[in-house]
């Protein structure tokens, strides 16, 4: 499996409740993606990170292999996901893809 693990951090003009917002628009959108893309194994949004978190989400989901994560990330419903909830709110992006 190949795991690709995203952690993000949200722009600082939003408010705290913008950015709660934000987080739960993510999470659906994301995990709305389950069972819509070959080869996505699994995918999670964890939005509640503890005071010592210096990011504010994290997206860690598997695929069946490398050319099954490349083919996710044209995918048009992953793009709509990302450029309509996620692009918009982040200002800092992190990425950790490797083989489990």
């Amino acid at each position: 499996m190949v795991k690709h693990i995203i952690l993000w951090k949200l722009k600082e003009e939003f408010s705290p409740e913008e950015k709660e917002k934000i987080k739960a628009g993510i999470k659906e959108g994301l995990e709305g993606l389950r069972g819509q893309i070959p080869g996505l194994l699994e995918i999670r949004v964890q939005t509640e990170g503890l005071d010592s978190s210096n990011m504010d989400l994290m997206l860690d989901s598997g695929f069946e292999s490398e050319a099954a994560l490349k083919a996710y990330a044209v995918h048009p419903a992953h793009v709509a996901v990302a450029d309509g909830k996620v692009r918009p709110y982040t200002a800092v992006r992190s990425c950790l893809d490797f083989e489990a």
